[in-house]
């Protein structure tokens, strides 16, 4: 039998350790000597229905090694939503797949990529086409999967932000600390549309509870009001007050942007949830002197390579690899999924998962991680966060005094059919 060939995609918000998922696949897929050759489509869904495929087995092996360092989705990313009624779309992935001898679909992605994967898995069954079709998972916002962590204990790309933000916690103390007498509160907006996972980062960087922190999780269901009221409070008993608020809990709806896929995108909209609670408190007469500032993060939060957890990378590596054992075993229509062994010492194994459990699952922080009040985390959740953000800081390397990232050749393969409009292009 001839050896076929394997599709790779990435898709939604990238990570600071998407690419190490991408390396996992192309290096497991090359050396497994089942696969003839490993294709990635340019800027994921969008590519495969566009028909943009590259070769990503040719690259120099230097640049795939780079992989592991490089933030961001270096195959190209997208949020393209296969709604339900786009039949026809999802008839051209299968008939691309088919065109250049696919046998092999690896999607990394969140929560919508495990549906679009799904769908396309029962599709391919459907037209009768022998394809296996395996998720890996991906996002910051660690909201895959279910709160009591049967499906995965954590998604690659969580631990990352989670490090980067313990470590902005860090020097934020530092300078509101220096800063109290003219600043007294220091707002910061965290990523996470509904879950708090990100926010309840923040404690991290400090988890014997010594900096004047408080952090508002989606989950507390406080209003921008009692948000400030809380740090009020703060300022009488600390004379200065660092708070952490969630994206979501902006309160100009008017002002949303969303992306395709009608989740909202905060950081293209018109206000923000920080500057909602910056403007509220510097609106009032504060307990102590001085006044509210904030900082909006942003997408620092999911494509800092610096602040990258090698605990991170490596697990994000490792689930490729676990991808591709699981399609060449004959599994199809499941995701890799990391499941927790053991806290102390930390310990993880790899399994897989139906890809329908995952499909639009969005888990939320449990109630037992979420301290009385709302405005911080317990230990549970310290016991939990605390191993993935690593020892010390992941191996990085430079040119020039400036970060060395992967540089891979988009070259296209020859297209085998006619050129093609997604349906969704045809709306926008």
């Amino acid at each position: 039998m001839s050896k076929r060939k394997a599709l790779v995609a990435q898709s939604g918000g990238p990570s600071p350790v998407i690419n190490a998922s991408l390396l996992g696949v192309a290096e497991a897929c090359l050396q497994s000597g089942q696969i003839s050759t490993v294709l990635a489509a340019h800027h994921g869904i969008e590519g495969v229905l566009l028909e943009h495929l590259f070769d990503l087995g040719a690259q120099p092996a230097q640049e795939l090694e780079l992989l592991m360092q490089t933030p961001s989705a270096a195959a190209g990313s997208c949020r393209y939503k296969l709604k339900d009624s786009y039949e026809q779309d999802y008839r051209r992935i299968v008939e691309v797949m088919r065109a250049h001898d696919i046998g092999y679909f690896f999607y990394i992605g969140g929560n919508d990529s495990m549906d679009t994967a799904d769908k396309v898995e029962r599709l391919a069954r459907q037209m009768d086409y022998d394809l296996k079709v395996v998720g890996v998972p991906k996002t910051i916002d660690n909201d895959l999967g279910d709160a009591q962590r049967t499906l995965i204990d954590h998604t690659p790309g969580y631990g990352s932000c989670a490090r980067y933000w313990a470590n902005l916690i860090r020097c934020v103390g530092e300078e509101n600390r220096a800063m109290a007498p003219s600043e007294c509160v220091s707002v910061l907006q965290a990523m996470g549309r509904d879950s708090g996972f990100i926010t309840a980062a923040a404690r991290l960087g400090d988890p014997n509870r010594e900096l004047p922190l408080l952090l508002f999780l989606p989950e507390a269901g406080h209003t921008a009001e009692a948000v400030c009221d809380h740090i009020c409070d703060g300022l009488k008993r600390w004379g200065r007050v660092i708070a952490v608020v969630s994206e979501s809990l902006m309160s100009d709806a008017d002002s949303h942007k969303v992306d395709g896929f009608g989740h909202v995108e905060y950081g293209a909209s018109r206000t923000t949830a920080m500057q909602t609670v910056v403007n509220l408190l510097n609106s009032r007469k504060l307990p102590v002197r001085g006044q509210a500032t904030g900082q909006v993060p942003g997408v620092l939060q999911r494509s800092n390579a610096v602040d990258a957890s090698q605990v991170d990378r490596q697990e994000a590596r490792a689930l490729g690899h676990k991808a591709v054992e699981l399609a060449l075993s004959g599994h199809s229509g499941v995701m890799a999924t990391i499941l927790r062994v053991s806290d102390v010492p930390y310990q993880v194994r790899y399994d897989s998962v139906p890809l329908h459990k995952m499909a639009n699952a969005a888990r939320k922080l449990p109630e037992d991680w979420i301290a009385p009040g709302g405005t911080d985390v317990t230990d549970a959740f310290l016991r939990y966060g605390t191993p993935l953000i690593g020892d010390c800081v992941a191996p990085y390397e430079c040119q020039g005094g400036l970060l060395r990232f992967a540089h891979l050749d988009y070259t296209e393969v020859p297209r085998k059919l006619p050129a093609y409009v997604p349906c969704g292009f045809e709306t926008e």
